[in-house]
């Protein structure tokens, strides 16, 4: 059975202080003139190291007489065991968003029936980034998956470095280096924009994620070729960014409207900025979908509760989440295909609001 804890700052779950006094990594990277990731590997016994990087950080160790953390259990080439899912999140959206959520359900279940120890890790700092770094540097975990993961964020390559098997949920950019499970986050802005021109909507407009996110840009690049495919001109008057909460899309529909009151349906880029856009439009007195159709991504439980039920996306969550584990699982033991990257198709869920 998979036990599952959750991580934050000052939390001893995180990054075990070390002993006064005591060596620590950095002091052996700086004696040995490389970075901290390259005395990991050399520690762990990787082949991406050099002879004489090995023996330059093999000196230092013997000179500063550091005993790196689970040492032995390296040496042994065993396993902790443990893979650590992180998500730089706070609590609040971590539980209040049922993406999450259905994704850990997924990454949980593979896991169980490896038998393996899932930690859940919020990062929301630098600060936080870095001890997390430094739990990971000490080889306290098999691999890491990576949700949320912002286009500026070097966590995936931080990882990386320190010689450590990573899966990331989505992707930085198209051309994505780490390996990573995707949904057709263009195909689901095409089919959202399909679905309300074929109800007659001409003024359709966009309630996007941030666009410092990949996922937010594919949405967005999938509504502007929904709107080209069916012959509209594209308005940025009728684009609002949004920050994949119910609040942002609240603002951005509101902001819509002063924008470009005669707009007559939405596409947002997740139920959740769904839900406040339909609030926004009731504020307004825009009724659903007879003055404004309206059309969200994921199809989660909000989706369905929805007055009225909202027309999704599906993105099938908790298979991307079972994907990732999988192919984390595999690269541990070295029985990878190679891909690296899996993007799994979306589907048109109808329902009243469209």
């Amino acid at each position: 059975m998979v036990s599952c804890a959750l991580s934050y700052e000052g939390s001893s779950g995180v990054v075990s202080g070390r002993q006064s006094g005591r060596p620590t990594l950095e002091q052996v990277a700086a004696r040995a003139g490389v970075g901290r990731g390259t005395v990991s590997r050399v520690i762990n016994g990787s082949p991406r190291v050099s002879e004489q990087t090995r023996t330059a950080v093999a000196r230092a160790v013997a000179e500063l007489g550091y005993v790196p953390n689970q040492a032995a259990r390296a040496l042994a080439g065993s396993r902790t065991d443990a893979i650590a899912l992180v998500i730089p999140e706070v609590e609040a959206r971590l539980f209040a968003e049922p993406y999450f959520l259905d994704l850990i359900r997924g990454v949980s279940a593979e896991l169980a029936v490896a038998d393996k120890q899932l930690l859940l890790t919020l990062v929301r700092s630098e600060q936080e980034r870095q001890r997390f770094e430094q739990y990971l540097a000490a080889q306290r975990v098999d691999g890491v998956l990576l949700a949320s993961v912002h286009g500026d964020d070097p966590l995936p390559d931080r990882v990386r470095e320190l010689d450590l098997p990573v899966v990331m949920n989505g992707r930085r950019a198209e051309a994505e280096p780490v390996p990573y499970v995707d949904s057709d986050n263009i195909g689901a802005g095409r089919a959202a924009v399909a679905r309300l021109v074929a109800r007659g909507r001409t003024r359709i407009a966009t309630v996007t994620g941030p666009l410092d996110m990949y996922v937010a840009r594919a949405r967005l690049g999938g509504y502007r070729a929904g709107l080209a495919e069916a012959g509209l001109a594209p308005d940025e008057a009728l684009v609002s960014t949004g920050d994949f909460t119910e609040e942002g899309g609240r603002r951005a529909m509101r902001l819509l409207l002063d924008r470009s009151p005669d707009l007559d349906a939405v596409f947002a880029a997740s139920d959740v900025m769904a839900a406040g856009a339909r609030a926004a439009l009731r504020e307004a007195g825009r009724r659903v979908p007879e003055d404004v159709a309206l059309v969200g991504v994921d199809d989660s439980p909000v989706a369905r509760l929805m007055d009225p039920p909202l027309t999704s996306v599906r993105q099938p969550i908790e298979e991307m989440g079972r994907t990732m584990a999988r192919m984390l699982l595999q690269e541990i033991a070295g029985t990878s295909d190679g891909v690296g990257r899996h993007v799994l198709p979306t589907e048109l869920v109808v329902r009243e609001s469209c």
